[in-house]
């Protein structure tokens, strides 16, 4: 069988590597990846101010896996109960804000459904008394 010859043309043999270019150098970055979050902080004050349907303590619990995968040297494992974590106070935030935003709404229209029901009834006493009966 014969050979065929490589799509490449080969290098001299007089031809070392501080002949190349710069540009065929490759810098590294020897920085190494920070470590994933936990929203370990979050998720202790969402459980404490805003727990709307245990979200908030489920997020703790996934704050403290995340730790405990960190610790372990799992990043992957870490980073996706942090995420998780991440996303439960998002969701309890936004519920307990929009409860509250409800319940303050309620109050309110309760409060001007009175006022407006006190003022009819004071209209009604000063322009057609009750006297008893006849």
């Amino acid at each position: 069988m014969e050979r065929s010859r490589p799509p490449y043309e080969q290098l001299s043999v007089a031809l070392d590597m501080q002949g190349l270019p710069p540009g065929a150098m490759v810098p590294l970055d020897s920085r190494p990846e920070p470590p994933p979050r936990d929203h370990l902080a979050w998720s202790l004050c969402t459980t404490l101010y805003a727990n709307f349907c245990c979200l908030g303590f489920m997020a703790l619990v996934y704050s403290v896996k995340s730790r405990d995968r960190k610790v372990l040297g799992d990043y992957s494992g870490a980073r996706s109960y942090g995420s998780t974590a991440k996303q439960l106070n998002i969701t309890a935030l936004v519920l307990t804000i929009a409860l509250l935003a409800l319940s303050i709404l309620i109050v309110v229209l309760v409060a001007t459904g009175t006022i407006a029901a006190m003022k009819g009834f004071r209209y009604e006493q000063e322009h057609y008394p009750f006297y008893g009966p006849n």
